[in-house]
């Protein structure tokens, strides 16, 4: 489990620190990008991979299934396609979730800077500013294409004014979305448009023996003086041309728009939302992005590394929201928007929204309507589902039980309430937290001896789903009374305990630290070991740490730490458990603390 806490130091980061950056490809700097929240819908949903490290491709912006979309330059005969013959590497000067900006070197003295924004889930722009550093003038052909090595462009037209192109492809939705019912476009039309008239154009049908990695099967005509003007029905590449005479000292200008919309749709709509595009001012985007980033909390950092990561995490949380559709009638989030595959893409896992933690402080409003997700979808009896999206409620069934998760619903609410202080959210959290809780205590404690267990599809509710010491050398679950589940338990109550406080039902605060604290009691008497000085799971049946074998349950795990999180462990308790965690033979590892004990 995951605790975020936030220090705010003197500030020595601006709001504008995306907006001054030096990123180089070695740099921790997330390069996904997707449209703003308010400018994104989920059926339709192109997002774009920055892909700027491979030295046999060019800077390229690519969708997994839609292809990638790159540029080839060619002066005094020479061509430059990828990387490895750029004169100077490319170099990030800003990026947030749904923009980046950089520049770069594909000949000596000709400097190209690139402004990629995803306008929207269909619309994304990409600016190029040519400067010719040169002290003659120069002569530049620039050569903007889509290529797609998995399927087949169709349907390919040249658009009326010459500049640029009208297409369709295919996307397929994965096994688990068409499991899940989730509605997906197979059948998309493309738009890939110029702001003045292409010079020449072409497209090109890769074999399989030339899908290599660079995989510019029209290389060969690049080399002529224009591209063929020859249209086949079906390809793998389309790619456009235009010239530039550009003076020395001076600079020109294209701009590239592609945009997609469903086939049964009249591309006409499409086209003219780009062409109105391409006279947008984009810096606007940045000072729109400075805005909600000023928001975070500024912490002084002497390592550059941690405060890139810091700073473009805030980029992937953000990226991942998306607006009200279909059942959701608040904000939620997916956690992959490229690529779109199910289980990434269906909705929003409970467990998962321990990340509204620190979206909170980006975005308070957002953060709070995420869980408020979770509270219009909730059932009568308290239940909340294990995965919730726009058209998708999971509820994971498995022995007559319904899978939920990790119960920690009620202190990721108050977390958020001491961010935010919206006593709205707090009085709409506490009427659905205290039936979550009220549920998971009734279902989860099948011999009502007071500890709790993981039920219905444990594995996965208990949040701990791959390679459990536990759960894969001694048995499943569903057979013990847990320590994580039911230290979560005591900070629930907990959490509500302070709710109530903060609400003034000062009545019903005594109600939940008497629960607390029975549990805590049960805890302690039972899942403690002073022999190891260390908590532990117990046989459901018999409160002992031996299930097959003599104490085989003694498994020195990281969710015992929660104990010091919930306050659990008394003093003397405490003390035992951090000569674990400090013990450089356990858990003081050189690359961070484990999740089984190294001995």
């Amino acid at each position: 489990m995951l605790i975020f806490l936030f220090v705010i130091f003197v500030c020595t980061s601006n709001a504008q620190y995306l907006s001054n950056l030096s990123m180089r490809q070695d740099d921790p700097i997330y390069t996904t990008y997707a449209a703003a929240i308010d400018r994104s819908e989920y059926i339709v949903n192109e997002a774009y991979q920055m892909v700027w490290f491979d030295p046999d491709k060019g800077v390229n912006f690519e969708v997994k299934q839609a292809g990638n979309w790159g540029m080839i330059f060619k002066s005094d005969g020479k061509i430059i396609s990828k990387l490895s013959q750029y004169y100077q590497l490319p170099v990030i000067t800003a990026s947030y979730s749904d923009l980046v900006r950089f520049y770069y070197y594909p000949f000596k003295n000709i400097k190209v800077e690139n402004f990629f924004l995803v306008f929207s889930s269909r619309i994304a722009i990409q600016n190029v500013k040519v400067k010719n550093e040169n002290s003659i003038d120069i002569s530049l052909d620039i050569y903007p294409f889509l290529q797609n090595d998995q399927k087949e462009f169709s349907n390919i037209n040249i658009t009326s004014g010459n500049d640029g192109f009208i297409l369709q492809h295919k996307e397929f939705p994965d096994g688990w979305m068409k499991e899940h019912n989730i509605p997906f476009k197979e059948d998309l039309k493309d738009v890939f448009i110029l702001n003045e008239k292409a010079d020449s154009w072409g497209s090109y049908q890769l074999f399989d023996d030339e899908k290599d990695t660079s995989g510019y099967i029209f290389l060969s005509d690049v080399k002529s003086k224009h591209l063929k003007k020859e249209l086949s029905r079906e390809a793998n590449v389309i790619s456009l041309q235009k010239t530039f005479k550009i003076p020395a000292g001076e600079t020109t200008n294209l701009r590239i728009i592609r945009g997609v919309i469903e086939t049964e749709k009249d591309e006409n709509v499409l086209i003219k939302q780009c062409h109105d595009l391409l006279a947008v001012d984009l810096d606007k985007y940045i000072k729109e992005n400075e805005k909600i980033y000023s928001r975070i909390p500024k912490i002084k950092f002497e390592n550059k590394n941690h405060e890139a990561l810091y700073w473009n995490a805030f980029s992937l949380i953000r990226q991942c929201m998306l607006p009200p559709e279909g059942e959701c009638n608040f904000n939620y989030y997916v956690f992959s928007r490229e690529p779109r595959w199910g289980w990434g893409y269906g909705g929003q896992v409970f467990h998962e929204s321990l990340t509204m933690l620190v979206y909170s402080f980006m975005d308070p409003v957002g953060a709070m309507n995420s869980q408020r997700v979770f509270m219009e979808r909730q059932w009568k009896d308290g239940y909340i589902n294990y995965r919730t999206g726009p058209y998708l409620n999971e509820t994971i069934p498995e022995s007559g039980e319904y899978t939920s998760s990790a119960p920690w619903f009620n202190w990721q609410n108050w977390e958020i309430y001491k961010v935010t202080k919206d006593k709205k959210f707090l009085e709409e959290a506490y009427e659905s937290g205290k039936k979550f809780y009220d549920y998971f205590v009734s279902n989860r404690d099948k011999d009502n001896d007071g500890l709790c267990e993981w039920g219905a599809n444990a594995v996965l509710e208990c949040v701990r789903d791959g390679r459990v010491a536990v759960w894969d050398e001694v048995g499943d679950p569903k057979n013990f009374d847990a320590v994580d589940c039911n230290l979560m338990l005591v900070s629930e109550a907990k959490a509500l305990a302070s709710i109530t406080k903060e609400l003034g039902l000062n009545d019903e605060a005594d109600k939940w630290l008497n629960d607390a604290k029975e549990r805590t009691d049960l805890i302690n008497k039972y899942m403690w070991d002073p022999e190891t000085g260390f908590y532990y799971h117990i046989d459901m049946k018999n409160h002992s740490f031996t299930f097959n074998k003599p104490n085989d349950l003694k498994r020195k795990e990281i969710i015992a730490f929660l104990a010091l999180w919930a306050g659990v462990a008394d003093k003397e308790k405490a003390e035992a458990l951090m000569k674990h965690l400090k013990n450089p033979d356990e858990f003081w590892r050189n690359y961070g603390i484990p999740t089984l004990s190294a001995d």
